[in-house]
């Protein structure tokens, strides 16, 4: 496997922090949410960042590679033409499970896929589908997690080697997500380090977190550690890593910290004694692009003459297994046999506090309509409980605004005529009659 073209140091662009972005100095390159852009109109600081020379990576987050079905083509047509749109060198994705087609139930959230024989056949051959579909090189990260499958086969170091050896993939190693993995499942960052082929890097993640109760919760919301640091120069040490980007969500802080931040990473970056494994000029290949093309199998082409498709009882098997595990999470059902309880309660509530946050972020006019954000957030959680996500945050937003109005809330006549015309406004129908919402009624009580 060649070497990957050098990406430098870079940070997350988000829109909240656009103009900090394109001040800040000797910024190499900037990653996306590539679910947050439209092709057709990518913002004008992007636009701006790209006519400078600033390479964009689009990052996905809702593909769900590690899911039991084979991807969805639409979504891999999306990520492919936002690559194209930002003349991208590559495209990033996780690994990770997002939703489940049996029960039909949506996360909301990246969740671990079990390291076990037939959870690796599936994820190699849909990394196989997506290879052959996207215009660009893709990239898997290893993600964060609160909870640890029972009875896995595998370590993490053997999970990704295999991956990587199948299939040709490149990987996203985020460091602050071995921290928090270390935290919560009590896995080693450095036998890790140690067991994956770091010339298959792409390139790194670096975020802030923060520990509640003996679990770490990746926030992507505070600054960055000194154990996450520690981690990255642990892996400068055995690598140069061809990119390093910082990553921040939430509670942005003023750019000056933003700034010293990236400082930070550079002075591990550039420590003396950390110079770990560098290839030659030669080896590295001249040129943009160089280490690229010998990742871009051609479609149809198989990454190894006998990897065979996967049968359709393996991908049952760990359908099974993931709508358990999910649906536990969020629609109540009980916990699977041989998963830590306390651990998947802790996950079912940031779960909903997290579809809490989007939901109040895609549709702010919520939290105004029912007198703040605490009024909002207990009304929301109330609801979270019985009514798992199904379609999405914008769709999300529609159903809970739905489920007020079914019960005659909120309370106050004035907010719940301005829920109603909201509501109206889009989903493009009329709210339930009172007859709809009886007989709605008395169908949740039967079941």
């Amino acid at each position: 496997m060649k070497p990957m073209e050098r990406l430098g140091v870079g940070i997350g662009w988000r829109p909240e922090i656009a103009d900090a972005v394109e001040r800040l100095p000797g910024l190499d390159w900037v990653e996306v949410v590539a679910e947050n852009i439209c092709p057709g109109h990518l913002p004008e600081s992007l636009v701006r960042l790209r006519e400078r020379g600033v390479r964009v990576v689009p990052h996905g987050v809702s593909l769900g590679i590690g899911g039991a079905d084979r991807p969805d083509p639409a979504k891999l047509a999306a990520l492919g033409e936002r690559a194209v749109a930002l003349g991208a060198p590559l495209v990033t994705e996780h690994i990770a499970f997002v939703r489940t087609s049996s029960p039909a139930l949506e996360a909301g959230h990246l969740l671990p896929v079990p390291r076990t024989r037939d959870a690796l056949d599936v994820l190699c051959e849909n990394v196989r589908i997506a290879q052959d579909a996207l215009p660009v090189p893709l990239a898997l990260e290893n993600i964060a997690a609160l909870i640890s499958w029972p009875d896995e086969e595998l370590t993490e170091g053997q999970f990704l080697t295999e991956l990587v050896e199948r299939t040709g993939v490149r990987l996203l190693i985020d460091v602050a997500n071995l921290h928090t993995n270390r935290v919560n499942r009590g896995e080693d960052p450095a036998a890790v380090l140690d067991a994956i082929p770091l010339e298959a890097l792409a390139y790194v993640h670096v975020a802030g977190g923060v520990e509640k109760g003996g679990v770490w919760h990746d926030t992507h919301a505070h600054p960055v550690p000194r154990v996450v640091l520690d981690l990255l120069a642990g892996l400068r040490s055995r690598v140069d890593p061809p990119g390093v980007l910082l990553e921040r969500d939430d509670d942005f802080p003023p750019e000056a910290e933003l700034a010293a931040e990236l400082t930070a990473i550079r002075t591990v970056l550039e420590a003396p004694g950390a110079e770990g494994f560098r290839e030659s000029e030669e080896e590295a290949g001249a040129g943009a692009g160089a280490g690229f093309d010998v990742l871009r199998r051609r479609p149809g082409t198989p990454a190894s003459p006998s990897e065979p498709d996967v049968a359709e009882a393996v991908r049952t098997r760990v359908g099974l297994g993931q709508a358990a595990l999910l649906s536990a999470l969020v629609a109540g059902t009980p916990v699977p046999e041989g998963f830590d309880r306390r651990r998947v309660r802790v996950q079912a509530r940031a779960l909903a506090a997290k579809r809490a946050d989007v939901v109040a972020k895609v549709a702010p006019e919520l939290r105004e309509i029912l007198g703040g954000g605490e009024p909002y957030r207990e009304a929301f959680l109330a609801y979270a409980k019985g009514r798992p996500m199904t379609g999405g945050y914008r769709r999300d937003a529609l159903d809970f605004a739905e489920h007020l109005l079914i019960r005659d809330l909120p309370a106050d006549p004035a907010a719940r005529r301005r829920l109603t015309a909201w509501w109206r406004e889009r989903a493009g129908v009329r709210p339930p009659g009172r007859v709809v919402r009886w007989a709605r009624t008395l169908v949740g009580r039967a079941a």
